[in-house]
This record gives structure tokens, C-alpha cells and sequence, in this order.
């Protein structure tokens, strides 16, 4: 059964997820919560840990791969105003 975007189950059909949001609204059945409700906490805590253990060069080499690895190469002697 597919999961919603807190990890609760919800049907693939379309109609019967409807419906079971429909029950759920007027409260003929009741929602389950997440069992992991504090998620992105633990990811916040983990990136302020992860910074702080890591000098400032490493943390440049990482952010300059992640940038390259996203916007590739691109060459510097061209303005947005210039290709215009």
C-alpha cells in the first residue's frame, strides 16, 4: 500500500483515497499519525553537528563538488545580459 507524505498508509486508487479522506474529514475514521514525527529535527541536528566537525576547506571542497555536480561547467566569460 503506498505511504502519504508523513508515511501513513493510503490507498492506490484514487477513488478509495478519496473516500478515505472523506471519512477521515468527517470523522468516521481516525487518521493515524506518523511514527516518526520529529523527522527533521534529527536531520537539522545532524547538519549543525556535521558542520561543526568539519574545518571550513573541506566544507568549501564539498560545496564546490555539490556546485559543479549540480550546474556542471560553465564558462565565466559569459552574462545572461550578453547572450541576449
Amino acid at each position: 500500500m503506498p505511504k502519504g507524505p508523513k508515511g501513513e498508509k493510503r490507498h492506490a486508487d484514487t477513488v478509495q483515497n478519496a473516500m478515505l479522506i472523506g471519512r477521515i474529514a468527517t470523522g468516521e475514521v481516525e487518521d493515524t499519525p506518523s511514527k516518526a514525527p520529529n523527522r527533521a529535527k534529527g536531520g537539522k541536528a545532524g547538519g549543525k553537528a556535521r558542520a561543526a566537525a568539519l574545518s571550513s576547506s573541506k566544507r568549501k571542497e564539498i560545496a564546490k563538488a555539490g556546485a559543479t555536480a549540480r550546474w556542471g561547467k560553465r564558462s565565466t566569460g559569459t552574462k545572461k545580459s550578453d547572450r541576449d
